[in-house]
């Protein structure tokens, strides 16, 4: 696991090469254990390194094949690399590293050979002689990558701020991602909030060269339909316990985010299968309010594997700290979970260097109440007006709560949107939940015509929720987490061959009734404790609604002051301090609503886009 950074001039020399080397300090904590730097007059890659599989400082990047034309920097682990170098045997390899083998593939293959790895990567190949950079991400967008062209230069790095260090960037704002993260609580690849910075597209590699810039497309979810037949249980449990079994090879300790529920649990249980209790260690973290506290499921899950548990507390005071990792990102982190799972991965760190973790278990599996929702709908838009109707005004009656995902919030959500297009409701279900009158019709997204559509709503919201929700927040939130600390942490349900077998399946075969993960469940029997496998879905939820009248309040307080949003040309301030005093109040829960501001607002204020 690394930091990458450097530019290249696509014709003459770079114009500004101490600021491509002042570059290293805002990725070093991404990788501390080493450092490296390739330097001619029109390019210069450089690598600070996490040492994770072979520790040798040999196998420090970036590497250089023996005739010094093919570059290579990458942030990530190659989980087939074995069999890479097996395919390239007669190359003149300096280390054991699980990267270096991607160098005479892309030597060989170029940008088709992208496609090849099986991986979390983010990478940048450099050929000297054509003057041609290959920048790449890995399928599902584990690892980041973000690239600008300025004046003939191209610069690439693995976080915003390394790319801040050119003297001459523009901080224009771009509209359509503000309008995108204000309804979605994210801004969708490509782009950035800065209009000169954009990411490398998930399952894709961007070529350039004098010519121009070129997208190489090699993976699709939107292109994984449904097929007739799906693959069994035990193929689907071999599948996951073969992607546990790639990813928990490490020269260093081997940990897991658990969480006591199902996705955790299970990966847990398949590292203990595999390396043994003794070598694999738990961590979860837990919360003062009991309604978000899962430590006593984890320490059970615990208990019952025979792994060495370690627990962390997350309360107002401790997060008040880890909210410094927000404000160093160079991008807004709509998701609260980052402040405990930062806390947790610190905590992590000091015991273990690697962790798995379940993200991408949810939108492969059809965990979240959305999906029931969409499953619902349907018979409610058949309901008569009148009783539609009774129930709406019957939702209204019934009291707000702070409580975690309670039947209130539900049920006053899935009436407002119901009976609207499933691609609106599910925005709307899944979105930054901000009323649309706090943001002025000018500054509302649009979307291209192009935009998939899908028969069964389950269906297309669970690509949706990939490409969208667990791309740009959930993914984004456990990188910047972990990498502050330099952790690195592994998705197993991501591998790509169990993906592929997910979406094959209809979103029927994951719903019964008012249960979720119906096949995940079949999967784990064997597994896990019977105990897991009754427990309704959590998630790591975070009390942001008791943060925002308590331990945040003061903050919130100051980012939302009226005066203060008054001069935002998208923002209608007066409605926002409505939501907050109703927040105040009890009258309704405007969490994640202010939050998603709050974190917008404190972007602003750290890295002073240019808002005209």
């Amino acid at each position: 696991m690394c930091g990458i950074y450097g530019a290249v001039a696509l014709e003459g020399v770079l114009t500004h090469p101490d600021a491509v080397r002042a570059m290293a300090a805002a990725v070093h904590h991404r990788g501390p254990d080493g450092s490296g730097r390739l330097e001619r007059p029109e390019a210069i890659i450089g690598v600070e390194r996490l040492r994770i599989m072979d520790l040798d400082p040999r196998a420090d990047q970036p590497f250089a094949d023996p005739g010094n034309r093919h570059w290579l920097a990458c942030n990530g682990e190659i989980y087939n690399a074995a069999e890479l170098r097996r395919r390239f045997a007669c190359y003149p390899y300096r280390s054991r590293s699980d990267v270096e083998p991607l160098l005479p593939l892309l030597a060989e293959r170029g940008a088709a050979g992208v496609a090849d790895a099986n991986g979390m990567f983010a990478l940048a190949h450099w050929d000297t002689e054509t003057r041609t950079l290959l920048l790449a991400r890995d399928r599902a967008g584990e690892k980041p990558l973000f690239w600008m062209a300025v004046a003939g230069e191209i610069w690439f790095a693995s976080e915003i701020p390394a790319l801040l260090e050119h003297p001459a960037l523009s901080r224009a704002l771009d509209h359509q991602a503000l309008a995108e993260y204000l309804q979605l609580g994210c801004v969708r690849e490509p782009r950035t909030l800065f209009a000169a910075i954009r990411k490398v597209p998930a399952g894709s590699v961007i070529a350039i060269d004098p010519r121009g810039p070129r997208v190489v497309r090699f993976w699709d979810v939107e292109t994984l339909a449904p097929g007739r037949d799906g693959a069994s249980i035990a193929r689907l449990r071999g599948m996951l316990t073969a992607a546990v079994e790639r990813q928990v090879v490490s020269d260093v300790p081997v940990g897991v985010f658990t969480s006591g529920g199902l996705d955790s649990s299970l990966l847990a249980a398949l590292a203990v299968r595999t390396l043994g209790r003794e070598r694999v260690r738990t961590f979860a973290v837990g919360f003062p309010q009991a309604d978000y506290d899962e430590r006593a499921a984890a320490a059970r899950l615990a208990r019952s594997l025979g792994t060495t548990h370690t627990e962390v507390l997350a309360d107002d005071t401790a997060l008040a700290a880890a909210y410094d990792v927000m404000r160093r990102t160079g991008e807004p982190i709509a998701d609260p979970a980052v402040l405990p799972t930062y806390l947790l991965a610190r905590e992590t760190r000091r015991h273990v260097a690697v962790v798995l973790s379940g993200e991408g278990g949810d939108e492969l599996f059809a965990g979240y109440p959305t999906y029931i929702g969409h499953r619902l709908a349907a018979g409610y838009a058949a309901l008569p007006r009148p009783l539609r109707s009774a129930v709406r005004r019957a939702a209204s009656l019934v009291p707000p709560s702070t409580g975690k995902v309670t039947l209130e919030f539900l049920l006053k959500r899935f009436v407002a949107d119901a009976e609207r297009p499933w691609r609106e409701r599910h925005v709307a279900w899944a979105g930054s939940m901000l009323p649309a009158d706090v943001v002025r019709p000018s500054w509302r997204p649009t979307y291209p015509d192009h935009e998939p559509d899908w028969a069964d709503p389950v269906e297309g919201a669970m690509r949706f929720d990939y490409r969208t929700g667990l791309r740009e927040r959930l993914l984004v939130k456990l990188d910047r987490a972990t990498m502050r600390v330099a952790l690195e942490a592994r998705a197993p349900f991501l591998d790509p061959a169990l993906t592929r077998a997910a979406f094959a399946l209809p979103g029927h075969a994951h719903l019964r009734e008012w249960h979720t993960k119906r096949v995940l469940r079949a999967m784990a029997r064997g597994s896990v404790p019977s105990f897991i496998l009754r427990r309704r879905k959590r998630g790591l939820s975070v009390p942001i609604a008791a943060w925002l009248n308590d331990g945040f309040r003061a903050e919130a307080d100051r980012l939302l002051d009226p005066a203060r949003l008054g001069g935002r040309p998208y923002l209608r301030a007066e409605v926002v301090a409505r939501l907050v005093a109703e927040h105040r109040a009890g009258r309704a829960d405007h969490a994640r609503a202010l939050w998603t501001l709050i974190v917008l607002e404190q972007w602003i204020e750290q890295w002073n886009p240019e808002m005209a």
